[in-house]
């Protein structure tokens, strides 16, 4: 049957989607994005893509894609995580198997900003600086309307708009996110200037874990470009845009907000600046070669997160109003899976939303059995993320099961 798709939230999830159901043959696909441009608001910088968040892109990706995002992804040896107190005394760290070792073409990690970039190469009917308002149904069609006060009509709406997804906020009022009492901040420091800092060499390429006995939390995270992107660009795919770059850390300093002391109110409101003198300060018995890092970090790139998560995760029901991602499965990014499942998400709704098209099964069939799917696989992301988060962090509001 023709199908048309109304695709609300132009991030990884929406894009991966709308790239699997192109490699489908389902062309009547349309992206809205409320961004302005691919550039958009700070999301994060560094991803990790777990093994099952690899398959996903391969799954959705055309070959050129693919080979793009390996080129431009983190060059790290498998070192696993190492963890630390705020001395650099070892601590115990849990282990995480990766099958995929060191292959050459491994994407184990990517920068975001370069992740869009690749989702969006090849992509038509991608409409930015669009904000949705609100959905109706009609008969057997689907109305989407937006704040420039346009309307598109489709068979299908799906939810990828985000932990604030307004499609969710209409569907779901009395939806509130588990709040885990954790505050952070995210930062991006560049990494040669981290290293001529005195960071240590034994922390340079892996994925450091440090916590404090004051109650802060540091997660560090390299991201070492195979290729820059755009010589990366130049060499596979030229017309696709990429945004300089350079080698880096992100940094993610999380604290409850009982030790933090700072009401939300203030916290939210402060300045790249602020943050990073605040995270000097609260830092200022730490070891000198983790301080050096703070130091240098991009005041600009700085910014004030509070942790959430979903639980539980349920399915939005038989209408023709999908969700993923975020808008149904947010998770804390302790884990490191929360794109990994909206990958997971993108890559079994193009397959199911692709039956459909080819008259093998009724959109109800193929809605219900996804949302199935992702229940379960995204029930069990949550879990491992508060976990980490409970042993990270010692205190959470939330507590995983056991």
């Amino acid at each position: 049957m023709p199908l048309r798709i109304i695709i609300i939230g132009g991030g990884i999830g929406g894009l991966c989607l709308a790239q699997g159901l192109k490699q489908a043959g389902v062309d009547d696909v349309h992206v809205y994005e409320r961004d302005a441009s691919p550039r958009g608001r700070m999301q994060g910088y560094r991803l990790r893509i777990s093994p099952e968040g690899e398959s996903a892109l391969r799954d959705c990706l055309p070959r050129r894609a693919q080979d793009l995002l390996a080129a431009t992804a983190n060059l790290r040896h498998e070192l696993g995580l190492a963890a630390y107190d705020e001395q650099l005394n070892p601590q115990w760290a849990p282990e995480f198997g990766d099958a995929r070792g060191d292959a050459p073409d491994k994407i184990d990690a990517v920068d975001r900003m370069t992740l869009r970039r690749v989702l969006l190469a090849g992509l038509d009917g991608v409409h930015f600086d669009r904000r949705f308002t609100r959905f109706e149904q009609v008969g057997d069609q689907v109305v989407a309307h937006f704040a420039d006060g346009g309307s598109v009509t489709g068979d299908v709406l799906v939810a990828a708009d985000g932990a604030g997804s307004q499609v969710r906020r209409q569907l779901r009022p009395d939806f509130r996110h588990l709040d885990l009492g954790v505050r952070a901040i995210l930062s991006r420091t560049p990494r040669a200037a981290a290293i001529k800092a005195g960071l240590p060499e034994v922390l340079r390429d892996r994925f450091v874990n440090v916590t404090g006995a004051n109650g802060l939390r540091l997660a560090l995270m390299p991201m070492v470009f195979r290729d820059t992107p755009r010589e990366a660009a130049g060499r596979l795919w030229p017309e696709v845009e990429m945004d300089p770059a350079e080698d880096y850390y992100m940094s993610v300093f999380s604290v409850h907000r009982d030790v933090l002391g700072i009401p939300d109110t203030e916290f939210l409101s402060m300045t790249g600046e602020q943050l990073r003198e605040l995270v000097l300060e609260r830092t200022a018995e730490w070891h000198p070669d983790l301080r050096g890092v703070f130091a240098h970090a991009e005041a600009a790139e700085t910014y004030p997160l509070t942790l959430k998560a979903t639980v539980p995760v349920e399915p939005w029901g038989e209408g023709r109003v999908i969700p993923l991602g975020d808008a149904v499965h947010t998770m804390p990014p302790t884990g490191g899976v929360g794109a990994n499942t909206a990958l997971r998400d993108a890559s079994v709704l193009s397959r199911a939303l692709a039956a459909v098209a080819r008259g093998e099964v009724s959109l109800e069939d193929a809605a219900a059995g996804y949302q199935a799917e992702m229940v379960r696989y995204a029930t069990e992301a949550i879990e491992m993320s508060l976990k980490i988060a409970k042993w990270s962090m010692r205190k959470i509001d939330v507590e995983p099961e056991a």
